[in-house]
């Protein structure tokens, strides 16, 4: 947490929350349902390492963020502050637990936190679900939580968690309604501050099912659930689409206006996955490229976070929400929305860049930050077409580049299409910056991660490179790890993603156990897949527990994942 406010003090606060959000639905989320899930702080294990490199890393670390976030969310930052005296006060010098931090945020605020403690020693993500009513009469708005947290290995049965919801209420014109008391359990509690109402207050979910209630709400609102991402949980609300349509031209709290986005654009992407396998047409909704535009084009918001909300979610996050994941029909539907969208507005796009454009002096702050960052995703959608015009457009990026971001952004963009353009430009980067090992390592990682047709046969070669080197964990983690993250190819349907990988782990094995237990990782959630893909992934996992010498990093990963 400290890393994350720091870096939120240095740019945008809501950019950051956003990134960090991403970050766990990506690698933490997927961690957390699958057979490596263990709490915060875990109950056993065979090799400690493997709770610190790699993905387990995101639950001991990035999840443990959020519980300390979650105090700050509970008890504002003033009693924060409070709660972190009386922790230094009592234990500064000494070893310490959860239950000691824990103990001295309830004493300096006397406040009891029910059963907040189970975030650290139960694992899995809570899946809440939220319904909403209006009654006209009373003037009372109601939100009705339901909550499970899934199964984990150990941990069949799970208790409800104690989940901080911060609310706020939109008006028809798009704002903040005023917010005074709720009825709670039994009692009509006040929610003002010196009198004055709020706009945004803390729900404490504590109980498999729960309802509160909202007096004096003068007209039906659209409720801003879950700002700011105020606890690590998947959200699933009766919101319409109008609804969140609204949230996103009209909600104050800007990670909602962003997530309002993504949460139309993920039941976009299901919807036209189920439409790709049955063979049927696809058609991009217009309101959702309306609703891009409108962003794309507003000049009050912040161009990190313009950048950010124009982005559409991964493949990864599509398939790790699915029953059975589809690695082709998610790369295909993705592909094709994200296309339509260059299509459609690639005279907004084409506005962006030149207004984004700078010869100046390089300088690292957010104001240019954000400049790069939306002039960049401008050029990586319309590349995305493959036409000339748009192709000669980044590689002209490329070339005038005069810093790194802004150059190797441009690389990226041509470098998603396969052919002679893609190759030309990734051996002139190469002969630029052949001495720079970090450089380097990054050009590794933009090929490994490429979604081109077949690219197995491309890290093949790569790894004869002379630059790289198995011995080097950080070219092995851009490498393999980064091929492990291109979904369509790691996935491939005729195995080829996962006999690389597999044969790259007991080869790295001998090396270095710490980074090939992080390769393996990639065959977690094997029993997500199809038939197919399950019986390929699965003799790969088989290969490698049965390997001589294999170590315990290894073998604890690779075995619990067989026996998920």
């Amino acid at each position: 947490m400290e890393t994350q406010e720091f870096l939120s003090d240095m740019g945008s606060r809501t950019v950051m929350r956003i990134a960090d959000v991403s970050a766990l639905r990506k690698s933490q989320f997927p961690q957390d349902a699958g057979p490596m899930a263990h709490p915060v702080r875990p109950h056993s294990y065979i090799k400690m390492d493997n709770f610190y490199t790699g993905k387990p890393y995101h639950l001991v670390y990035e999840k443990g963020a959020e519980v300390i976030r979650m105090y700050k969310t509970l008890l504002g930052s003033q009693g924060f502050r409070k709660g972190m005296d009386l922790y230094f006060q009592r234990h500064d010098g000494q070893a310490v637990t959860c239950e000691d931090f824990f103990a001295a945020m309830r004493d300096a605020n006397n406040i009891d936190f029910a059963n907040f403690l189970l975030w650290y020693s139960q694992a899995g993500t809570p899946r809440v679900k939220v319904t909403s009513s209006y009654a006209v009469e009373s003037r009372t708005f109601s939100l009705k939580f339901s909550q499970e947290v899934p199964a984990t290995p150990g941990q069949p049965v799970k208790e409800p968690m104690f989940i901080p919801v911060a609310v706020g209420l939109l008006d028809a014109h798009g704002k903040d309604m005023p917010l005074s008391s709720v009825y709670h359990d039994g009692t009509l509690q006040s929610i003002t501050t010196n009198g004055q109402p709020v706009f945004t207050t803390i729900l404490r979910v504590t109980k498999k099912e729960e309802e509160f209630v909202f007096s004096n709400v003068s007209e039906r609102p659209v409720p801003s659930l879950l700002r700011g991402f105020s606890a690590p949980i998947r959200l699933e609300s009766d919101l319409s689409d109008s609804d969140l349509f609204f949230l996103l031209a009209h909600d104050s709290d800007e990670f909602n206006r962003w997530e309002a986005g993504q949460v139309l654009a993920r039941k976009l992407m299901f919807n036209l996955v189920a439409d790709y396998q049955q063979n049927k047409p696809l058609v991009l909704n217009p309101k959702f490229v309306d609703g891009l535009r409108s962003i794309l084009t507003d000049s009050s918001l912040d161009k990190d976070f313009v950048a950010k909300a124009i982005t559409i979610p991964g493949e990864g996050e599509i398939m790790d929400m699915m029953d059975v994941a589809d690695p082709d029909a998610v790369h295909a539907v993705r592909r094709f929305i994200r296309k339509q969208i260059a299509s459609e507005l690639k005279h907004e796009f084409l506005n962006t860049i030149k207004e984004n454009r700078s010869s100046e002096q390089y300088e690292f702050n957010h104001t240019n930050m954000a400049r790069r960052a939306l002039k960049n995703s401008s050029v990586e959608y319309l590349a995305s077409l493959n036409i000339p015009e748009f192709t000669e457009l980044a590689l002209e990026e490329y070339k005038a580049a005069t810093n790194m971001t802004e150059q190797f952004a441009a690389l990226a963009a041509v470098a998603q299409n396969p052919g002679t353009t893609r190759g030309d430009a990734l051996a002139d980067f190469y002969k630029k910056w052949q001495h720079d090992s970090l450089v380097i390592t990054k050009w590794f990682s933009l090929q490994a991660t490429s979604d081109i047709p077949e690219n197995v046969e491309n890290v093949r070669k790569l790894l004869d490179h002379p630059a790289f080197d198995t011995r080097n964990p950080s070219k092995v983690s851009a490498l393999i790890g980064g091929f492990c993250r291109s979904p369509v190819n790691f996935h491939a349907k005729d195995g080829s993603g996962y006999k690389l990988v597999g044969e790259m782990v007991v080869q790295l094995d001998k090396i270095n156990p710490k980074v090939a237990s992080r390769m393996v990782l990639a065959f977690s959630r094997w029993r997500c897949y199809d038939e197919t893909r399950q019986n390929l992934a699965k003799a790969q996992l088989e290969m490698i527990v049965s390997a001589n010498g294999l170590s315990e990093n290894v073998f604890e990963i690779a075995s619990k994942s067989l026996s998920s």
